[in-house]
């Protein structure tokens, strides 16, 4: 992990701006926006109460193209949004230095996740999914090392699919999101 984003911070784009430019999923994005909700008040209030916090800074590296961003973004926006962290997002095509300063499994993979200090110093990132669904990925990745074999594509699908169904159809996974968030910003 990267230890700073010193020199992208007040970069990127607001998330209102990022929202306002998505042409590709827009409906699907919008979608996931408007369908959160707060599984407690207790979810809320806690992330309400980083509001006393002023020593925070959220960038996310983003694409409207990703289906993971489409899915996860929306409720890392409207978590965010109650915080009072300034938060960015930086397009992956402007910001491939900053990108491969965070690969997952030696890969880009979006959307991250990186919250610093008011300096950048990195302190904690997450993404690009919900842990019980990249398992899937990560269970596919050590299986198949080889991006060369006939089969890769297929068992690729094949994860892909597994991954779709981790999801789940309905947003109980955005409960997930919001879990992960919490331990990660308790954490610092």
């Amino acid at each position: 992990m990267a230890s700073s984003v010193a020199e992208k911070l007040n970069k990127g784009i607001s998330p209102q701006q990022f929202i306002d430019s998505i042409e590709k999923n827009k409906e699907a994005f919008m979608n996931w926006y408007n369908g959160f909700q707060w599984p407690s008040e207790d979810d809320r209030e806690f992330f309400e109460s980083m509001n006393n916090r002023d020593d925070l800074r959220c960038v996310i590296l983003a694409a409207e193209w990703c289906g993971d961003v489409v899915r996860n973004v929306p409720v890392v926006l409207k978590a965010l949004d109650v915080t009072g962290i300034p938060t960015e997002i930086l397009i992956i095509e402007e910001h491939l230095d900053t990108m491969d300063q965070f690969l997952t499994m030696g890969g880009r993979a979006i959307p991250i996740v990186i919250f610093s200090d008011t300096g950048g110093h990195v302190l904690g990132q997450w993404g690009p999914r919900p842990a019980h669904v990249q398992e899937a990925m990560i269970a596919f990745k050590q299986a198949n090392p080889d991006r060369e074999a006939a089969d890769y594509q297929e068992k690729l699908g094949a994860a892909r699919q597994e991954m779709g169904r981790r999801y789940g159809e309905g947003t109980e996974y955005q409960q997930v999101i919001l879990e992960e968030l919490r331990k990660l910003l308790s954490s610092f």
